[in-house]
């Protein structure tokens, strides 16, 4: 494989950014990923992961979340909430009020101080324009520009309908940025009133680093901003300059970290980067993605597996080890094969399931929902995803077979596979499924209630319903886990989705970089490293 003239690529990016010539090459993070950065305001519909990358670095929030131990790796800790912009906040007594002090020494990037009243017009933005942040912070109770008020230049506050558990961690997410409000409206119009077409190509934050050079899928270069002093304890970001370079070859992306031409990267293929790991050259950091779930989804609207023992027969009869195997090479954390015992499930999604390959007990399944010769179906998968899916869809048509069930697979391109998932027109198929606050009744919430593109399994379940509402508001910790217990054990009675497993995600660095922290978003913080 020809990967020179893309290290090549890469190594000019150095030279485009032009100050960048000077700097040494230890003050430089090159980072190569698969996907483009397509867009400098988070907020916009069909933004990438990448995108999320470049605007936690480049803007600050109120609040960002805190980290702790996972094994032996560092991740983001949802119960640990800490100030970004705000050297500190209060949760009133009764959980309907947020107050927030903003560090008087914050300023943007061209150096105006931050206020307020820019909270307030960011806030506002987020919560009335039509964008992403809009559906993400109604997850929190935040629908409303008359739910936040500037009491002083460094005082704000918000107010909740309902003392919702996930406020505040919702003001730590990409999408709560503070805009330098100024710069914003002056580039805003009565078509435009929240300056969207602007944002996209421009970053007017108060983060860790500005951005120096910004070519749509293709290069981004970020040029560290000395007054932003938010890494631990209290210094600058630890490289004066950031280079996120698209390469859409998983084996170039390899080669390239391998040789030294770029220093860390998260998407490789599973079998790349255990290659990789087992050379020893470089560090990889495998974390489980523990807040992702790969499933295999049913449609519990369409026959057969309208059918609760129809769902519960293929739970019994998937070839569970050798799919993790074949699949992820057993890189992740497996979610089948549990024993539930006292106190169980746990009180966390996902949980692992009791099951494991049973093909006695998926017959007689099959017999009791009156299907004793089996049935046809289709199981469907995202091409994107077919360097996982493909072995994984073979097994399940070969074990489906020994109960009389037979499956043609059919691999979809991208947008037909999001077009007949949000349709719900398939009737068992693979899909993984992601929540940036991974508390359980996010997900129920969000995956399993309600008419919506998320519900990949469309049920519609009257007790699954009310219990994740009550757990929404739930301030005492106790009935938030009974309530959780519950939720678990509903969805392994009706079996709506079978979650598999939660694949790492493999960071390879250079052994010289060090602070990789597992994210919410699945994607670098740039702010978190830094060369030793």
């Amino acid at each position: 494989m020809r990967t020179g003239g893309l290290a090549a690529a890469l190594l000019t990016a150095l030279v485009v950014a032009g100050p960048a010539r000077a700097q040494s090459r230890a003050e430089t993070l090159r980072y190569v990923t698969g996907a483009a950065v397509n867009t400098l305001d988070p907020t916009m519909p069909g933004t990438t992961r990448e995108a999320f990358a470049i605007s936690l670095s480049t803007y600050d929030r109120l609040v960002t979340f805190g980290r702790k131990k996972l094994g032996d790796n560092w991740v983001f800790d949802l119960d640990s909430v800490r100030g970004e912009l705000a050297e500190r906040y209060e949760v009133s007594a009764d959980g309907l009020t947020l107050t927030f002090y903003l560090r008087k020494d914050a300023k943007f990037q061209d150096g105006t101080p931050v206020t307020a009243d820019d909270v307030k017009w960011s806030l506002d933005r987020a919560v009335s324009a039509k964008s992403l942040a809009a559906p993400q912070l109604l997850t929190g109770s935040l629908t409303s520009p008359d739910q936040f008020t500037v009491v002083d230049p460094h005082t704000f506050k918000v107010t909740l309908p309902k003392p919702d558990r996930l406020a505040l961690p919702n003001l730590a997410t990409v999408y709560a940025i503070v805009i330098n409000s100024k710069v914003a409206k002056s580039h805003a119009t009565p078509e435009d009133p929240w300056a969207q077409g602007w944002l996209k190509d421009h970053a007017v934050g108060s983060g860790a680093y500005g951005v120096d050079v910004f070519k749509p899928g293709e290069q981004v270069v970020l040029k560290r901003n000395a007054d932003w002093t938010g890494a631990a304890p209290d210094k600058p970001a630890g490289f004066k300059r950031i280079i996120a370079q698209t390469i859409p070859d998983p084996a170039t992306r390899a080669n390239l970290v391998e040789k030294g031409d770029a220093d860390i990267v998260i998407d490789l293929q599973a079998n790349d980067a255990l290659a990789l790991k087992e050379r020893g050259k470089l560090k990889v950091i495998a974390t489980p993605q523990f807040n992702a779930v790969t499933l295999i989804s049913f449609n519990t609207k369409l026959p057969p597996f309208d059918k609760v023992e129809v769902r519960q027969a293929l739970a019994y009869a998937l070839p569970y080890d050798s799919m993790f195997k074949a699949a992820l090479f057993g890189r992740g954390k497996p979610l089948f094969g549990a024993t539930w015992g006292e106190g169980d499930p746990a009180p966390v999604f996902p949980v692992a399931q009791p099951v494991t390959l049973d093909l006695p007990k998926a017959k007689a399944l099959l017999a009791k929902a009156g299907l004793p010769d089996g049935f046809s179906t289709t199981f469907s998968f995202n091409v994107g995803q077919a360097a996982t899916a493909e072995p994984m869809a073979a097994l399940i048509r070969e074990s489906l077979e020994k109960i009389g069930v037979k499956v043609e697979i059919q691999k979809l391109p991208d947008a037909q596979m999001s077009t007949q998932v949000s349709e719900k027109k398939l009737p068992f198929f693979t899909e993984g499924i992601v929540a940036w606050l991974p508390s359980p009744d996010y997900f129920y919430r969000n995956f399993y209630t309600g008419n919506q593109r998320w519900n990949y399994s469309s049920i519609d379940d009257p007790e699954i319903n009310e219990l994740a509402a009550k757990a929404r508001f739930e301030r005492d910790p106790a009935k938030y886990d009974d309530e959780a217990r519950a939720l678990n054990k509903r969805h392994l009675a009706l079996m709506p989705q079978i979650p598999i497993w939660q694949p790492n995600q493999d960071a390879v660095m250079a052994q010289s970089v060090e602070g990789y922290t597992y994210q919410f978003h699945r994607q670098v913080d740039y702010r978190d490293l830094s060369r030793k």
